[in-house]
């Protein structure tokens, strides 16, 4: 009887029959195909632009702009370069994208939850606003917010002051709004929105770090590649935070201050500070406080008391520090102090708010529909009324539902900012389109702007995709 051969295989058979080398060696032949598509669409652009007498190159930035913008908070004059006017164009859009994503939130949930109130008529107004709203294009109410309505009010000579000129809370005309306010300057405001952005940009960096943590790494080639991929993911955070929180326009060649050397170098901005730290202390010890009365038993008042103490400070902060004011109006009836903003603005936020919030109040209805008709018989039983069986028991549950379409709602929102040009309001895409009309530089200007919004937006989705995966149900 022939003996069987015991020579094992080849190495490169064995490589040829392991499925994991498909896996990779495919990946790799799929990203040199498309580098190479670039590098040829790429030399194809360069040799086309070179012909028309020009080249690809971002020197134009370093130009003087000569053109003016309604409104900015970077100090923009005329006669600054194309970089400021890109740079003013994106505190722009932050400014408008992150107040429409909180007021659509409140505006959303509120409708959302509004839909199962037992009062007909609150419950009525709800579903008509959803389907109203919904179903109207959204540059459509853009116009109709700015044109029918806020151009629509008195001018400056004949403005709405409510409630009378001798206490001017709210002074309206069709040029600004303005509403009672935190005096804080310019540069207080900006240092939030980069800590805005450096707060996202931390959720990537979390991510990446726990991938080290606890090795969330493949075997074999492709794991030291996802280890490299996260070791400069990690570098890349770290470098662009610097420049959001502690940059110098004088040094590194940005027009806006760090947010750290903005906060300490303005005594609002000492205030904005310890108000953060006593909102982290609270958040502390609060979990050390739940911990204890898990684990030990206690009853936690001490630590109560602590967070109550911590929490009246906090509140005196934010009531004293912050040089709250209300508009007042000179003899010539023009309202100065408060909060003021331009109608281009108010249209804008107002717009983006109620249309991303009809469509937040669906995903909030549909998520409290997920959760199981027991749960509500299960509050009443213990004698919770609807208003605390919703707040307390249900509303929770929902969350891990309703938090992935939320997630596109924001994205959605952060792109649509783009529509506000519609109204006049000089955010990245108005100022930008100026831009390349005035420079002939149509392909750089719109690879910033692709850049600016892909970053908002995936940022925006790790952070929120973090935040379903707190809510999920542990399994063990």
């Amino acid at each position: 009887m022939a003996q069987r051969s015991t020579k094992p295989t080849s190495g490169l058979r064995s490589l040829l029959r392991d499925e994991r080398f498909w896996q990779i060696a495919f990946q790799v032949i799929v990203t040199i195909a498309v580098i190479l598509t670039f590098s040829y669409l790429f030399g194809n652009l360069s040799q086309n632009l070179r012909r028309q007498g020009t080249e690809f190159s971002f020197g134009f930035l370093q130009n003087p702009a000569g053109f003016g913008i309604g409104e900015n908070m970077l100090g923009y004059e005329t006669q600054d370069s194309y970089a400021k006017v890109i740079q003013a164009g994106i505190v722009n859009s932050l400014r408008l994208i992150f107040v429409s994503i909180i007021t659509a939130t409140i505006v959303g949930v509120a409708a959302g939850v509004a839909s199962f109130s037992d009062n007909w008529l609150l419950h009525k107004i709800s579903r008509t606003y959803v389907g109203l709203v919904r179903n109207v294009p959204l540059l459509l109410q853009l116009v109709f917010w700015y044109s029918a309505v806020f151009l629509a009010i008195p001018t400056e000579a004949n403005q709405i002051v409510f409630p009378n000129p001798s206490l001017p809370l709210i002074v309206a005309n069709n040029r600004n709004v303005s509403l009672p306010g935190p005096g804080l300057p310019g540069e207080v405001w900006i240092a939030l929105m980069l800590l805005g952005l450096a707060f996202l940009l931390f959720g990537l960096l979390w991510n990446s770090i726990n991938k080290f943590r606890y090795g969330r790494f493949a075997a074999g080639i492709a794991g030291w590649l996802e280890r490299l991929g996260a070791a400069a993911v990690i570098v890349a955070v770290v470098v662009v935070d610097y420049f959001l929180l502690m940059s110098n326009s004088s040094e590194d060649m940005l027009f806006f201050k760090g947010a750290i050397i903005a906060l300490f170098t303005n005594p609002e901005g000492l205030w904005v500070i310890a108000l953060a730290v006593a909102i982290v202390a609270i958040f502390v010890i609060w979990r050390i406080r739940l911990k204890s009365m898990v684990e030990d038993g206690s009853d936690g008042k001490l630590l109560m008391g602590v967070m109550i103490a911590i929490g009246i400070a906090a509140l005196a902060i934010l009531v004293f520090a912050f040089n709250w004011n209300a508009p007042q109006l000179s003899e010539a009836g023009r309202a100065s102090g408060g909060l003021t903003m331009s109608v281009n603005y108010v249209a804008s936020v107002t717009g983006l708010t109620f249309y991303t919030g009809a469509f937040i109040a669906e995903i909030v209805r549909a998520g409290i529909q997920s959760v199981p008709r027991g749960q509500w018989e299960a509050a009443r039983s213990v004698g919770l009324t609807n208003d605390k069986a919703m707040r307390l028991v249900v509303f929770p549950q929902s969350l891990r539902v309703l938090l992935p379409p939320l997630n596109s709602e924001f994205a959605n929102l952060a792109k649509n900012s783009s529509l506000a040009f519609a109204v006049g309001y000089p955010e990245l895409y108005n100022l930008a389109n100026t831009t390349f009309n005035q420079t002939g530089k149509p392909i750089e200007v719109f690879l910033m702007m692709m850049a600016t919004y892909l970053t908002l937006n995936l940022l925006i989705s790790l952070n929120m995709n973090q935040l379903n995966k707190a809510v999920q149900f542990k399994e063990r």
